[in-house]
């Protein structure tokens, strides 16, 4: 009887850290956004180039707060990874925008230019 309980009382102690097992961090959202900043070029960008090292860091940072057991902490880490690869990829293509108008801006004085 004694070895039957010793034996149930093993087994829950199994089955509690079975469950009690942190599922892993889901930082496929992060990645992306990251991944996506640097497809458009954020590191060209100053500013953009910032947020996507800050975006870069926090998602480590994540990583290392999970792996210490601090769901939570990393999870609102890994909102600010995602929040700051966006802006780095919104802060690029104002970059970009701006480019684009400023060549056209010159494309037009030349037009205005040769017409007097």
């Amino acid at each position: 009887m004694r070895n039957a309980m010793m034996l149930g009382a093993s087994l829950a102690v199994l089955i509690a850290a079975g469950c009690a097992s942190n599922p892993p961090l889901q930082t496929e959202s992060s990645v992306s956004a990251i991944r996506a900043a640097e497809e458009v070029g954020a590191s060209e960008t100053p500013l953009a180039s910032f947020h996507l090292q800050l975006a870069r860091e926090e998602l480590a940072r994540a990583q290392q707060l999970a792996t210490d057991g601090e769901k939570d902490r990393a999870m609102s880490m890994l909102r600010r990874a995602e929040a700051d690869a966006d802006l780095a990829i919104l802060l690029s293509q104002e970059h970009t925008e701006k480019s684009e108008a400023v060549k056209a801006m010159e494309r037009v004085r030349l037009l205005q230019m040769n017409n007097r």
